[in-house]
């Protein structure tokens, strides 16, 4: 791998962390905390948006982005022939 593919991997896998790491503090920090008054409004299931958010919902983004991140990793791995057999 020349220094120009690997400066640019590591770029790439920068960006998508931080867009991860972005997405989910504005899920538990923002969604949780900032404007849960706001998002108490709005009820799903019977449950206050904002409340759910903090107990739970942050933990599922979470998840989700874990799969994400595998997924969009994989891509880049290939794009950059660094992938595992």
């Amino acid at each position: 791998m020349t220094p120009e593919n690997r400066s640019a991997y590591w770029r790439a896998n920068l960006r998508l962390v931080t867009s991860c790491m972005f997405v989910w503090f504005i899920c538990s920090y923002g969604f949780g905390i900032l404007f849960v008054e706001q998002l108490n409004r709005v009820r799903i299931g019977g449950v206050k948006l904002g409340f759910w958010f903090a107990q739970q919902g942050s933990i599922y983004v979470f998840v989700a982005l874990i799969f994400f991140y595998a997924w969009r990793m994989n891509k880049l791995d290939r794009k950059y022939d660094v992938h595992e057999d």
